[in-house]
């Protein structure tokens, strides 16, 4: 039986393994949630690459995945290299949809919702110039819509004036009323999709990559060649590195999952995983 593992920095990335859910029922899907720095969006680069290629290691060491989703744009845009050249396992991860944007746009003006980090990052200037060079790309660095997005996967509706105070953030920029495709530039928009939809303007499409992260799942999966030896017995795990802020309120979510009250745990990279780059 294949195995995935999932990682992020909080829950953003379970919007990916609902997809992954609907698309590959009966595999065990794994998640390993770096909570203890919770947004990844406001840590500075090197210490944070470290720490990221450090738990996956960690993470791939114990749970034996086939493949890795790297369900976190920042996390993606800063370290996907790193953990290809360090590990020797199939990593599938998240980066803006900007290409998608690109070709669903009529106006020639496309937006980007995503963290700070995401936005200020070369990667994202060179996504733009590969993949929507004939468009105005306007990205907003949204601090406060992951926070919003956490609390909306517990059950807690994301308050209308400051959702508007954040897409305003990139609608009133120059230019930003020719907008009329927006991407989710960070897997915790998934859980305000909804929300943006009706808060925001009427003519604009909103792309949201988990249903594609998915499907890229499912075509590497299907290509890694048969696991060698039994896999290990265990549960779907949902694993922390500190535990989540109201974690009561996370469990209904989480059990809708396919987690149980067991499948939550704390998670702590052994010493023999350190990675030096």
């Amino acid at each position: 039986m294949p195995r995935v593992l999932a990682f992020d920095s909080g829950i953003g990335g379970l919007g990916i393994v609902a997809q992954l859910r609907l698309l590959l029922p009966g595999i065990p899907v794994d998640y390993l949630a770096d909570t203890a720095v919770f947004p990844y969006g406001e840590q500075p680069d090197s210490a944070l690459r470290a720490r990221i290629v450090r738990l996956v290691g960690a993470a791939i060491e114990r749970l034996q995945p086939s493949v890795v989703v790297v369900a976190c744009n920042t996390a993606s845009t800063l370290a996907l290299d790193s953990l290809r050249a360090a590990y020797d396992v199939p990593f599938v991860g998240c980066v803006p949809p900007i290409k998608w944007a690109a070709d669903q746009t009529r106006t020639g003006t496309i937006g980007l919702l995503a963290t700070r980090a995401t936005v200020r990052r070369p990667y994202l200037k060179a996504l733009s110039a590969r993949f929507a060079p004939d468009c105005t790309l306007l990205a907003y660095g949204a601090r406060g819509l992951a926070d919003m997005a956490e609390k909306a996967f517990r059950g807690t509706p994301p308050d209308p004036a400051l959702l508007r105070t954040e897409l305003a953030g990139l609608f009133a920029q120059p230019g930003g009323s020719a907008i009329d495709v927006v991407g989710l530039g960070c897997t915790h928009y998934t859980f305000l999709l909804e929300a943006m939809r009706d808060i925001g303007p009427p003519h604009v499409a909103w792309l949201d990559p988990a249903p594609a992260v998915a499907r890229q799942v499912a075509r590497v999966l299907a290509a890694c060649p048969a696991p060698c030896g039994p896999a290990p017995a265990l549960p779907d795990q949902f694993c922390f590195t500190a535990e989540p802020r109201d974690f009561a309120a996370l469990r209904p979510g989480l059990a809708a999952l396919g987690y149980g009250q067991d499948a939550a745990r704390p998670f702590e990279a052994s010493p023999v995983a350190e990675h030096k780059e």
